[in-house]
């Protein structure tokens, strides 16, 4: 048997089912990773799986990593030889198996002794309005509205907002300055609203929003739940390595950003820079997953698996090895220059 699959078949959730039923019923099974698109024309990337024997089981995958798709009448013979039960103690994923036996070691020997960052910090999604631009106000709109400045707050609406180290009352002096659109209109129960809010809520905008599927399933409809004001933010999709940045300007965020609380007694400014070191930058391409068109995610549950700041004794060739490594995951999600 033999399928062109998603290459999310090296990371997804609902890979591990599917493997572990291969496992279970065919004596051979094989996946070809495919560097180079198969589809030039798709942002999908697609790998291969091949199996044979049915009836019987297996206690390992051949995984072949392979840069370009050439057409073959059998199965490529080179690969690593991925037991079922260390690829369980990767969460299920095929990906850490791209980098070489080394680096894998490296990474366990180390992560073994290190902190993550789910062990000093939760990290969550931001809150979910219903209706973005209905409840994110320009300065200028809320002037003309006559909403008064206390029932707005400042917000991250997205990863782009996240640059430097910190979210400052400078950056959102300049959000005010530049009349952008960051400023949530926060309004709580059973506070009787000022008449410029209900005329603001019973606009056009106002019918239009509450009839979205968020709005219409919660009482009342204009009181966004979920609000709070982490300590940082996290960027969901990046380029490189995700951002981490403080918040000093007591923001919000909606969930295209992730938030995250200091457990008590952490510095964000000790979590940065931890966070900036190479061994993190790994731990985030082995723990995230390609998205496509270059980008990794970090949902909440892979990045509270993220390792802080491993150490490797600054010794040059482990070094050079994290470097590398780090080097080959970008290329198998196509960041890195020259990869396309």
């Amino acid at each position: 048997m033999a399928f062109v699959v998603p290459a999310e078949i090296g990371h997804a959730p609902y890979a591990g089912p599917l493997l572990e039923y291969m496992s279970g019923h065919f004596a051979f099974v094989q996946i070809a990773a495919v560097r180079r698109k198969l589809f030039p024309e798709l942002s999908e990337d697609c790998w291969l799986l091949y199996a044979d024997g049915f009836g019987g089981k297996t206690q390992h995958f051949l995984l072949s990593a392979i840069e370009r798709f050439s057409f073959k009448d059998k199965p490529p013979d080179a690969g690593t030889r991925v037991p079922v039960a260390e690829w369980r103690m990767w969460h299920r994923r095929l990906r850490p198996f791209l980098l070489s036996a080394d680096a894998r070691g490296l990474y366990q020997e180390v992560a073994r002794d290190s902190v993550r960052l789910g062990d000093v910090a939760r990290v969550g999604i931001g809150y979910v309005t219903g209706a973005n631009d209905f409840f994110h106000l320009r300065p200028s709109e809320a002037e003309q509205q006559g909403i008064s400045g206390d029932l707005l707050h400042p917000a991250v609406r997205n990863g782009k907002a996240l640059r430097g180290r910190a979210i400052t009352w400078a950056t959102v002096a300049s959000w005010r300055r530049h009349d952008q659109p960051n400023f949530l209109l926060r309004l709580t129960d059973g506070r009787e609203l000022p008449a410029a809010v209900r005329r603001y809520l019973d606009s056009q905008g106002g019918r239009d929003a509450r009839t979205s599927y968020k709005c219409r399933n919660r009482t009342p409809w204009y009181v966004v739940p979920d609000v709070t004001e982490p300590d940082a933010f996290l960027s969901y999709m990046s380029g490189g390595t995700p951002c981490l940045v403080a918040n000093q300007a007591s923001c919000v965020a909606t969930n295209s950003v992730h938030v995250v609380k200091l457990a008590e007694g952490q510095s964000i400014t000790r979590l940065q820079r931890a966070w900036d070191t190479p061994f993190t930058q790994l731990s985030c391409e082995v723990e995230g997953h390609p998205l496509g068109g270059g980008l990794l995610k970090l949902e909440p549950g892979e990045a509270v698996r993220v390792v802080i700041g491993g150490k490797t004794d600054q010794r040059s060739a482990e070094d050079r090895l994290v470097q590398h490594a780090v080097s080959t995951m970008r290329q198998w999600r196509h960041y890195a220059e020259g990869s396309r």
